[in-house]
């Protein structure tokens, strides 16, 4: 049944830039090393999409292991959930952040 429909209703889905540069702040995130502040800019295209991301990095994590993990999983993550080929990943190491919490200053 649902290929009849599929049939009868040929078009196109289109994916907004906006919600690109959300799943791939969250799939950044998700990658060992990355701090929680990502950002992301998408542009897309017909069938594709470029990314550039500005990471903050854990220290003392390595960065260019970090870099180049992030790199391939924001490239598989953004296939399976928009269904756009990612043509380019540009990464900017933002920040080496610390996981300290300041502490309460003393008079």
């Amino acid at each position: 049944m649902t290929a009849a429909v599929a049939d009868e209703y040929p078009g196109v889905t289109t994916v907004a830039p906006r919600a690109v540069q959300r799943i791939a702040a969250q799939a950044a995130r998700e990658v060992a090393g990355v701090g929680p502040d990502v950002r992301v800019e998408a542009r897309v295209f017909a069938d594709r999409t470029s990314l550039d991301v500005r990471l903050p990095i854990r220290y003392p994590a390595p960065v260019g292991r970090v870099t180049e993990e992030c790199r391939g999983h924001l490239a598989r993550r953004t296939r399976e959930l928009t269904g756009l080929a990612v043509s380019a990943i540009d990464i900017v190491v933002a920040e080496l952040t610390t996981e300290t919490v300041a502490g309460r200053r003393v008079r």
